[in-house]
């Protein structure tokens, strides 16, 4: 007996099961931009928590705010743990970058 699919209303559900689940490329693609994404929001809420502005923030680790700036942008895929280091140090945090197996990163979104 052949298990049924579980209807959904969920646009997402409905174009992640159509366009991506099972294709381990896109699959990739889409951690890829969920990693730029995380990495984005987590300077940005970093640098607001803190009451920083994108040019104080900018002064203390010594870069432009134009810099940063394209930091906080989701697309942005240029980031190097040199700079992380510097802005996690601005606001007094530290940094942990982790390795996680392509098993684990993948078996909630296939």
């Amino acid at each position: 007996m052949s298990r049924k699919k579980k209807v959904t209303t969920d646009a997402v559900e409905i174009l992640h099961r159509r366009f991506i689940k099972g294709d381990r490329q896109k699959l990739r693609e889409l951690e890829k931009i969920r990693q730029d994404l995380d990495i984005a929001e987590q300077i940005y809420k970093l640098r607001t928590s803190a009451r920083l502005s994108q040019k104080q923030l900018a002064e203390l680790v010594g870069t432009s705010q134009s810099a940063i700036s394209r930091l906080e942008d989701a697309n942005y895929e240029g980031y190097s743990v040199k700079m992380l280091q510097k802005i996690a140090a601005a606001v007094h945090c530290g940094l942990k970058v982790q390795f996680i197996p392509d098993k684990k990163r993948f078996a909630h979104a296939s």
